[in-house]
């Protein structure tokens, strides 16, 4: 019986589990872009225009990297790895600087539904995520799985 991280259910779950944490974050914030500038103008890191701009590609990206990771293809794994650092520097920046704004990282806040989140509270998701990515990592390596090539998925004998 193999352990349980290293067996290809617990590999499967952490793949859909972070990848579809990722594809409902990106959809929820291409949901409302403007109010997602607005919470990346809060930073004071980019100008407006760039704020906009960046309303739109970062959930575009969550979304293909999200589906990525949910379909297994090499690359995805390594991206939102680098999305998750990316937004734990900013994360560590707002607390640096004493900013108390909701992160932005699941849309802006509507409902008790979607509660704002401080930046202590999403660097600690962060982590977490970042964990269940380091735990995918080291399954690939013990268990010798690589991730397919994105080419495959549309040849005709994928």
């Amino acid at each position: 019986m193999k352990p349980l991280f290293t067996s290809r259910p617990a590999y499967i779950a952490l793949r859909l589990i972070i990848g579809l944490l990722f594809m409902y974050a990106g959809a929820i914030k291409l949901a409302n872009p403007d109010g997602f500038a607005v919470t990346i103008n809060i930073y004071g890191l980019v100008t407006w225009r760039m704020a906009t701009a960046l309303a739109y590609v970062i959930p575009a990206i969550e979304i293909i990297t999200g589906l990525g990771l949910v379909l297994d293809v090499k690359g995805a794994l390594l991206t939102v790895v680098a999305q998750l650092l990316g937004f734990m520097v900013i994360l560590l920046y707002a607390l640096h600087i004493g900013l108390d704004a909701d992160c932005g990282c699941f849309g802006t806040p509507r409902s008790t539904a979607n509660a704002p989140t401080g930046p202590l509270e999403a660097l600690f998701r962060d982590g977490l995520m970042l964990a269940a990515c380091a735990a995918m990592y080291w399954q690939r390596s013990k268990a010798g799985r690589t991730p397919r090539p994105i080419t495959r998925l549309f040849s005709k004998s994928a």
